[in-house]
């Protein structure tokens, strides 16, 4: 009877781990493939570890309905592991108290020095490190078909927003859409981030957009800037309005059209495509925004969790998180920046290594703001004011005092 009883102790003693295995709840909008490829990344390597992986993926590439599907599991009590989210929503769930405590694991793991202090920013609630950045995204970039560019004679890149203009205007005269554009209002704030970037320097963003200064809202900047904005839009087709973001990003891959201004994940279209960076097309900064980088980040938010097991699962997700390794892999696909600096460029390509050289310098040099457009500039209340002002005004709605006028209106504290 001995063997048989042995055999069976064995047999239990490997199940009761597997069944005990402690496992990590990820409520996450990344759906497509290759973000949720990415993300099975993470997957694996916290598996290896002993880690189950349960999936909580909420379609909305916004994270709109992430956060409604969020609100209603704190509110019964049960919250998720990690939820991912975007710069002052990770604030708003800090200053309710529900969120984890994660110093000992960024001092030991040495995420003060290694992630720039505007990223901390939306990391950190009184000091205390909340959530993990995976990446930092960033919008003031140029996309350009460089064959389009040589046919209609046009070489190099622009270094000025005036150099900008006169390049597009010899693509339209060379036949085809010198600015493809996609009306809708995020779209015009992307646009909006870079001009004002360009025309008014990161002090002056910095005044107007996020410390809401009156003076530097109603100066003669911001009527360049409208007056700027104006001139784009006399360059984009008439067919612009209601365009997909990415149906644009087709227009340039395709040569109908010379130009996008759009935020980093618009490469992986091209690269989709099978175009190639620097050979069949051209990433740059927006002409005039050189050392300065308009940004979001994407973060995932420890929930407080009363579990000693379950606590211990969060603290190796942020843990694999941000682990230099993951960061590369991952943005390496998502097209963005490592959230860390110490993270090294090999194995980017050409745009990518450039994010990352663009990122240590504008954090070096206090040149990296949040972006309007993309919710990390301003509260959502006040973007979605500032995105009614830049779309009424670049469909001729407002001209550029008005618009100057009604800015102030939606940036007044």
């Amino acid at each position: 009877m001995k063997q048989p009883l042995t055999a069976m102790a064995l047999a239990l003693a490997a199940a009761l781990p597997a069944a005990a295995q402690p496992g990590v709840e990820v409520l996450h909008w990344w759906t497509a493939g290759g973000e949720a490829a990415a993300l099975g990344l993470l997957k694996s390597n916290l598996e290896k570890q002993g880690i189950r992986w349960n999936d909580m993926p909420v379609a909305g590439g916004g994270g709109e309905a992430a956060m409604t599907a969020v609100r209603a599991r704190v509110t019964s009590g049960n919250p998720p592991t990690a939820v991912q989210m975007l710069g002052f929503d990770i604030l708003d769930w800090g200053r309710q108290g529900v969120v984890a405590n994660l110093d000992d694991l960024a001092a030991r793991e040495g995420w003060d020095k290694s992630v720039p202090a505007q990223v901390q920013k939306f990391s950190r609630h009184q000091g205390h490190w909340i959530a993990a950045p995976v990446n930092i995204h960033s919008t003031n970039w140029i996309w350009a078909n460089r064959q389009v560019l040589e046919r209609a004679g046009v070489a190099g890149e622009p270094a000025s927003f005036d150099e900008f203009i006169a390049a597009a205007e010899k693509v339209r005269q060379a036949g085809f859409v010198a600015i493809a554009h996609g009306g809708q209002p995020w779209q015009e704030a992307i646009v909006f981030d870079s001009v004002a970037l360009s025309t008014g320097g990161a002090g002056y963003y910095r005044r107007a957009f996020i410390e809401h200064d009156p003076q530097a809202i109603r100066s003669p900047t911001t009527r360049k800037v409208f007056q700027r904005m104006a001139q784009i839009r006399q360059l984009v087709d008439k067919d612009f309005s209601g365009r997909d973001w990415n149906v644009a990003s087709g227009m340039v891959i395709s040569g109908q059209a010379g130009f996008q201004i759009m935020g980093d994940w618009a490469k992986g279209e091209f690269l989709n495509a099978g175009k190639r960076p620097g050979q069949d097309f051209a990433c740059y900064r927006f002409p005039g925004t050189q050392g300065m980088v308009s940004f979001s980040t994407d973060q995932f938010v420890m929930f407080r969790l009363e579990d000693a097991g379950k606590a211990a699962a969060q603290r190796k997700l942020a843990s694999a998180i941000m682990e230099p390794g993951f960061q590369a892999a991952f943005n390496r696909v998502k097209g963005s920046a490592p959230a860390r600096t110490d993270v090294p460029d090999t194995g980017f390509d050409d745009c990518g290594k450039k994010a990352i050289r663009d990122v240590a310098e504008a954090a070096g040099g206090n040149g990296m703001l949040g972006s309007i457009a993309l919710g990390h500039a301003t509260s959502a209340s006040v973007k979605n004011a500032i995105y009614d002002v830049v779309t009424r005004h670049f469909n001729g709605q407002l001209d550029d005092a008005r618009a100057v006028a009604e800015l102030a209106a939606a940036l007044a504290d």
